[in-house]
């Protein structure tokens, strides 16, 4: 799947954002934070609240939490497509809360680092989504209790929706016109398959089935994960960015 920058249209509010590969290829998706964020400090501790962290700037990720260690990647305070600020999930932290482990956007796929806190914000969502490929469907959970649950669109076997722990980086409207409106939500997911698709990473997504008309309960995707349009837009207007995703088999 393609979107392109002018069939965008962002949503408001740290809550919302969607995104694809420099508007190209997604297959699973994204909002943003519920909570007001509060200076990062620590951890939310509540075991239905999962704790995220807002980028109020660029930061580098290391493999340990130590200004010298090894440099993973730079994590850029705002996400490419709706420029929304980046929301990472918190798995973690140390030295009195000086450092944070989160899980990181892209390649290698589930990959972990640690960030300085210092220009952060703390924040927390107690939603999270789980997309079971065999069954074909996606669960939504508030807290431990599921609250909804919907069939959907997955990958094909060439080109199949990649497993493990991910979470949602931004969130769309798309255009009526464009395929797989009305909302898509990127994901930090990234394709096995595909390197690169149509001009983009071959980012992941979920999104809805306008002008694709493959059947819900079929493995037929180049990867994203598809819903109908009432089971898109709800997700949409509760789920947000930083939002965790397991994908399992």
């Amino acid at each position: 799947m393609t979107i392109r920058r002018d069939s965008v249209t962002r949503l408001p509010g740290i809550r919302r954002g969607v995104c694809g590969s420099a508007l190209a290829l997604l297959a699973a998706g994204a909002l943003g934070a519920t909570a007001a964020p509060a200076p990062a400090t620590a951890a939310a501790k509540t075991p239905t609240s999962r704790p995220l962290v807002l980028l109020l700037q660029s930061h580098t990720a290391r493999v340990r939490p130590d200004g010298h260690a090894q440099r993973i990647e730079a994590v850029a305070s705002r996400r490419p497509l709706t420029r929304v600020r980046t929301v990472l999930p918190v798995l973690g932290e140390a030295v009195h809360g000086s450092w944070l482990r989160v899980r990181l956007p892209g390649r290698p796929n589930g990959h972990t680092g640690w960030i300085a806190a210092a220009r952060t914000r703390l924040a927390s969502s107690e939603w999270s989504i789980e997309v079971d490929l065999s069954a074909r469907r996606v669960a939504v959970y508030q807290g431990a209790r599921q609250v909804r649950r919907f069939p959907a669109v997955v990958g094909a076997p060439s080109t199949p929706t990649p497993r493990g722990r991910f979470f949602v980086e931004e969130a769309l409207r798309l255009a009526p016109s464009a395929s797989g409106a009305p909302y898509a939500l990127a994901t930090s997911a990234r394709s096995n398959v595909y390197a690169e698709f149509e001009g983009g990473p071959g980012q992941i997504a979920i999104h809805g089935r306008n002008h694709l008309p493959e059947p819900l309960g079929t493995a037929s995707s180049h990867g994203c994960v598809r819903l109908g349009t009432k089971a898109i837009t709800w997700l949409a207007r509760h789920i947000g960015a930083g939002t965790p995703l397991k994908i399992t088999r």
